[in-house]
């Protein structure tokens, strides 16, 4: 494991899950959200964040937390191994309204209140991107790919690679 992609609905518990396992791993972390979104809550070009993704894919060991289905096929390509947070829409939006009003590591802005458009990609991630998730995936046999669809199997999955 030296290559690895965390992916899933916002909410799921991508960037915790990919602190906890750069603390047993040692690996560097990379947020695609800290690439794409900027402090005042504007966004790069997509050319700046293929650059950004292409010196970060480059590198001989990484985490890269995010979903970003543009370059979901890139990141595959590259990875050896693959972490799906599949968890129910209950469990994202209860993650969503928990960081309200707290700073995080892996987005430049503290987010207060709900955004309508947001809101609606996370209510369609199940029904919208997981199928395409599922048939990248298939793509890629020979990568490690390990899916939960809870956070408690991500918490146990990392309490037996920290033994």
């Amino acid at each position: 494991m030296k290559k690895v992609i965390v992916i899933g609905s916002p909410g799921a518990g991508k960037s915790t899950f990919s602190r906890k396992l750069q603390n047993i791993t040692g690996l560097p972390l990379f947020y695609l959200d800290m690439i794409y979104h900027r402090a005042d809550k504007t966004t790069c070009s997509a050319e700046e964040f293929d650059e950004k993704l292409k010196g970060i894919l480059e590198r001989d060991q990484w985490i890269i937390d995010g979903n970003y289905a543009r370059t979901l096929p890139l990141r595959l390509k590259q990875c050896d191994t693959v972490f799906w947070l599949d968890c129910p829409l209950e469990v994202c939006l209860q993650g969503i309204e928990s960081r309200f009003g707290k700073p995080r590591c892996d987005m430049p802005w503290i987010e207060t209140e709900w955004d309508e458009e947001f809101l609606e990609f996370v209510k369609n991630f199940h029904s919208e991107c997981r199928p395409e998730i599922q048939r990248l995936l298939r793509e890629y046999p020979e990568k490690e790919i390990i899916i939960f669809h809870s956070r408690e199997a991500a918490e146990e999955f990392l309490e037996k690679e920290r033994a």
